[in-house]
């Protein structure tokens, strides 16, 4: 569709320096996702069976020191401890997105941040109204608000070979707005309890990570050994604090990632001399993030015993996990479909005319796929010793499986609609030209 005065192109394709970053960050976290789901089975099919003591005995191992609030199981150095990583890099990806991301512009901005919200809000009512007879359930109202990152993305790279990047920036730009949403929301209703001291406390580290890493970006760019010499200890005391004040450490991994650099300063040479520290970062620690913390913390997350056939009946009798169903299945693309309709319906924005709605539903299908975050907040709702807690978690990989499913039903009809008008019209579902690979054979 054509940009005029009184019109505003939505989910339109966005610059090349995004749909370039979009697609790589695709090709990573497919592996990511996959190792995430793997952890996930894994945990669940030790945890249901025969030998499942051995599990959660090894899940509530505690160590630590007990003197600095640190003496945890191994499921909670997994959840408050390695997820902090996967949080660093969730605050470095958000900062781009703001500073030198489309979402720098606010006309480009507000479609996804309107829909990450839209999403977040409806599942929340629906799991709300469906608990309202519940004593203890309300207090998990905020499960199906979460998207899944890696393993969205990595169910899109499989599905979207053809899908315009229009749409995958808007998924990601949608879950990353939807993990901000989320760790606001772990930080304000999930903090235990509240100390200041420590927390006025954690902002000393937090100020001398940010100066080191302003002052000297090129010195940890380029050593490979100064983040993890100088960065990490600090970091480390900023974590530490911060899960003494009673809010939740992953906070301090998303503190963090907002006080590293994006853009090179011309002291520094410049934009033109290379990425910021930021991607630097980033480009190291993904694969530390993707292929190792977020696996683990699944694979300690994920254990329930379900109890057999008659243990998952019996769940779904639970409000918990009726309503955490809704909202992930049904809230999810209802609120993001709802509000992007909303948002052409009552203001300038037009869809772009590449796209329909069934690709924008198709999305919102794909963003209920809770994992991880939900994960970590049904943890923090219920804990362990909870049959809610339990209820929970197999309601998040029900839930999920779902989404996907039913993503995957959409999206493929799409990407083979999609896939037919690029071989008839020689372009991609960009509309840049494909190069003719069959040329000169005879």
């Amino acid at each position: 569709m054509t940009r005029t005065n009184s019109t505003r192109t939505i989910l339109g394709r966005g610059s090349f320096a995004e749909v370039k970053r979009i697609g790589e960050i695709l090709r990573a976290e497919t592996v990511g996702g996959a190792l995430l789901v793997a952890a996930a089975v894994i945990a669940i099919i030790w945890a249901n069976s025969p030998w499942a003591s051995g599990y959660f005995t090894v899940r509530d191992i505690t160590f630590g020191i007990p003197e600095l609030h640190l003496e945890l199981t191994i499921g909670q150095w997994a959840s408050d401890g390695l997820l902090a990583i996967f949080f660093f890099l969730t605050g470095l990806e958000l900062k781009k997105e703001f500073v030198i991301g489309d979402l720098r512009s606010p006309a480009t901005a507000l479609v996804p941040v309107a829909a990450a919200f839209g999403g977040v809000a409806v599942p929340a009512i629906i799991y709300v109204v469906t608990n309202l007879g519940t004593s203890t359930g309300l207090q998990g109202w905020a499960i199906p608000t979460a998207t899944d990152i890696a393993f969205a993305v990595a169910v899109l790279a499989i599905l979207g070979s053809h899908l315009p990047s229009a749409l995958r920036i808007f998924l990601l730009t949608l879950a990353v707005v939807d993990d901000l949403i989320a760790i606001v929301i772990i930080a304000i209703f999930y903090a235990e309890g509240f100390a200041l001291a420590p927390l006025l406390l954690t902002l000393i580290p937090l100020a001398a990570y940010a100066a080191l890493t302003h002052a000297f970006p090129r010195f940890f760019g380029r050593n490979l050994w100064a983040p993890w010499v100088i960065l990490l200890p600090i970091g480390v005391v900023a974590w530490a604090l911060l899960h003494a004040s009673g809010i939740h450490a992953t906070i301090a991994g998303v503190a963090l990632g907002f006080a590293v650099p994006v853009r090179r300063m011309a002291k520094h040479g410049g934009p033109d001399t290379g990425p910021g520290l930021a991607e630097v970062l980033e480009h190291r620690l993904r694969p530390l993030s993707s292929g190792f913390a977020v696996p683990v913390f699944a694979f300690f997350a994920a254990g329930v015993a379900v109890g057999g056939p008659d243990g998952f009946v019996s769940a779904l009798t639970d409000p918990v996990m009726i309503g955490i169903l809704a909202g992930l299945v049904l809230g999810k693309p209802i609120g993001i479909t709802l509000t992007t309709w909303l948002l052409t319906r009552f203001t300038k924005a037009r869809l772009d005319g590449s796209l329909a709605w069934i690709d924008v539903i198709g999305v919102g299908m794909l963003a209920g796929i809770g994992f991880t975050v939900s994960l970590l907040v049904a943890e923090l709702s219920f804990g362990d010793d909870s049959p809610h807690g339990d209820h929970a978690k197999i309601a998040i990989f029900t839930a999920s499986v779902l989404a996907a499913l039913l993503a995957a039903i959409v999206l493929r009809a799409r990407n083979r609609r999609y896939r037919r008008i690029a071989e008839q019209e020689g372009v991609d579902a960009d509309g840049n030209e494909i190069p003719d690979v069959y040329e000169d054979r005879s």
